[in-house]
């Protein structure tokens, strides 16, 4: 397979672990650390992400504005991007449309 791209939605993850912790429900502040663009996102995850953890390569994209927590990711040496949050793109708010335009860029500008 040689595809233009590969979107992958949510997953459930398993909350079990964790599962007093975590952002859930509607109304979650994000920062795009890109742009400094607000989002108010839905959010249901117990997990984040170690930034401490991840090679340099790796740069966080978006914050959440509660409590700090990476909320987005991109991978510099590859056309790679991801979220923690469910953009929202229909049947309501419109703040996420931008995500699936940055991703349809990467498969038309291919890697950078």
């Amino acid at each position: 397979m040689n595809p233009d791209g590969i979107f992958r939605s949510n997953g459930p993850g398993d909350p079990a672990a964790v599962l007093k912790f975590g952002h859930r429900g509607a109304n979650q502040p994000v920062k795009d650390l890109a742009t400094g663009r607000i989002e108010i996102t839905t959010q249901n995850h117990g997990f984040c992400v170690d930034l401490a953890s991840l090679p340099s390569s790796v740069v966080s994209t978006h914050v959440h504005l509660n409590d700090a927590t990476s909320e987005g990711l991109a991978a510099r040496e590859r056309a790679a991007f991801s979220v923690q949050y469910h953009p929202e793109a229909a049947a309501g708010p419109h703040d996420s449309l931008y995500l699936f335009d940055r991703f349809a860029a990467l498969m038309t500008d291919g890697a950078r």
